[in-house]
């Protein structure tokens, strides 16, 4: 329950697609939903026609669109701060594949050539933090797993690092808000 002031922040990772299906990274190539990704998008709209948002925003890219447009929110907002991890190098490429040269390496502890940096990342996700938390109400965002389980972990103060604590499906809810004067995670992965 958000304290009427601080806002609360609703986020909706984009439905699958070939490359998360598959386990590719993807940041700025874009990939269409599958059908199957296009029937869980649809399956929001129910769950999400009952809340009223103050805010609805979007990233840039289409699967995140597609997703709020399929979920029944064709006018929400492009902010280009809900943008997916910059990949670099890594685009299109498995965590195992970048691991053959890389041993151990994630997207948490390791630098990805080419791309952002964690802090990039954070410097972006705070300003989404902040616009909500400066305008209170209730937000609703489409994005990206990585780039929603960093929001995630900046909503709770944490480094960009704790994002990895956050598992994240295609095509979930989840609910950011407060518990008593703290930030907390009201519900994930739902």
């Amino acid at each position: 329950m958000t304290d009427g002031s601080a806002g609360e922040l609703w986020t909706v990772r984009h439905g699958e697609t070939a490359w998360s299906l598959a386990g590719k990274h993807t940041s700025s190539t874009e990939v269409a939903l599958t059908p199957a990704g296009e029937l869980a998008a649809r399956g929001l709209a129910p769950r999400l026609a009952a809340i009223t948002f103050d805010l609805v925003l979007t990233s840039p890219r289409d699967r995140a669109r597609r997703t709020a447009e399929l979920a029944g929110f064709p006018d929400a907002v492009v902010e280009p701060d809900l943008a997916e991890w910059d990949y670099g190098d890594y685009e299109g490429v498995t965590t195992e594949e970048i691991r053959e040269t890389v041993p151990g390496w994630t997207i948490w502890s390791h630098p990805c050539p080419g791309g952002e940096d964690a802090a990039a990342v954070a410097g972006r996700l705070d300003r989404v933090v902040a616009r909500v938390r400066a305008d209170g109400g209730r937000v609703l965002v489409f994005g990206h797993g990585h780039a929603t389980r960093v929001l995630a972990a900046r909503w709770l103060g944490q480094p960009v690092g704790d994002g990895r604590l956050f598992r994240l499906d295609t095509a979930t809810v989840s609910v950011l808000g407060y518990e008593h004067d703290g930030p907390a995670v009201a519900r994930w992965n739902a």
